[in-house]
């Protein structure tokens, strides 16, 4: 484990336990990658297909629209703070995000991006979601 994850050191309790939780959610959806390719996603358990779904929102999320990708993507970059950051993956973590489509998650900054994305996109959000 690097020593930039350990908490109090360099991050926070906070920052460490999300951050671990991500690299525990993307790394199970990696065991998963074969089982899906090779079955379907039909064929996993609710749990497993909630993982699957989770990580391919963190995925997403992780591609935040940065300022010198401007002028590849077309996309205005956005500052984040780390706080606003490590409330979208806890969010993502905890399923509040379940019913906003994963293309929602590409190329935002915040959470609040993402939502605004997924009303754009048409999609009709829980009362939950509206308020974030």
């Amino acid at each position: 484990m690097s020593q930039t994850l350990e908490p109090n050191k360099i991050v926070g309790k906070r920052h460490y336990r999300v951050a671990r939780q991500v690299q525990t959610t993307l790394q199970r959806y990696h065991e998963l990658q074969d089982i899906i390719a090779i079955l379907g996603v039909e064929e996993l358990s609710d749990e497993e297909k909630i993982t699957v779904s989770r990580a391919r929102r963190i995925q997403m999320f992780l591609s935040q629209n940065f300022h010198v990708a401007e002028a590849f993507t077309g996309i205005p970059g956005s500052y984040v703070t780390v706080e606003e950051s490590l409330d979208g993956f806890e969010g993502i973590l905890e399923g509040k995000y379940d019913d906003l489509p994963e293309e929602a998650f590409r190329n935002v900054g915040n959470i609040q991006q993402a939502i605004d994305k997924a009303r754009k996109m048409g999609v009709e959000l829980k009362e939950d979601n509206e308020e974030a």
